[in-house]
């Protein structure tokens, strides 16, 4: 069977599959199947950063981080987790599944807890920024870390830091109430090994002392 359109098919009439074009056709239909299994290959804060259309290219960026301005050189589509991590050295705030998923990047921004893999470093400029290497007043543990301490709600620990400071932010905002509302306050920090017990004690504890 030929695969070339009709010498009959009038000028200007789009061609049909029996015209000639099926293998065209199948091209089509594949293209838009494909399209529509493709997997997200990136994460949500380079999709936002993909329409910024007025900063691009290594720029200067501020951030001010437990207290202290520091300047990093990054494009403005580098997370803020990124620059904690990869520019700045604040390895303390963990990245897990970079998709705001699973809350191991949890970090405060002017006091309200964000996924840190979710924003971008140059939306932040400006603003208090507090990581887990914050927490602690010199050799003063934070009353939450030291709960966490108590109650063993440490585990492999590589969760330990977002639940920290997902914890600190629980009890701040009023969310500690009970084990239940605790439970539903800290969901947003998954941890697979089961600590949920000994983490919602600690959260309990400090909660009871504020």
């Amino acid at each position: 069977m030929s695969t070339f359109s009709s010498p009959d098919t009038p000028e200007g009439q789009p061609m049909r599959p029996e015209d000639g074009t099926r293998r065209s056709f199948m091209k089509q239909a594949g293209g838009l199947l494909g399209l529509a299994l493709a997997p997200p290959f990136v994460g949500p804060a380079e999709r936002l950063a993909a329409y910024s259309k007025t900063v691009e290219g290594v720029t200067s960026l501020q951030l001010k981080i437990n207290g202290t301005v520091r300047t990093i050189q990054a494009e403005p589509r580098v997370t803020l987790l990124d620059a904690l991590r990869e520019y700045l050295d604040l390895t303390g705030t963990k990245k897990g599944c970079d998709h705001g998923q699973c809350g191991a990047c949890t970090v405060h921004v002017d006091g309200k807890r964000i996924n840190s893999c979710l924003t971008l470093a140059v939306m932040q400029q400006g603003k208090e920024i507090t990581t887990i290497e914050g927490l602690a007043q010199g050799d003063n543990l934070h009353p939450m870390q030291e709960a966490f301490i108590k109650h063993d709600g440490f585990q492999c620990g590589y969760c330990t830091p977002g639940q920290i400071m997902s914890g600190v932010a629980c009890v701040k905002e009023g969310h500690a109430g009970s084990d239940d509302q605790t439970r539903e306050w800290m969901s947003g920090n998954l941890c697979r090994c089961g600590a949920y017990p000994n983490i919602v004690a600690a959260v309990r504890e400090v909660a009871g002392k504020s």
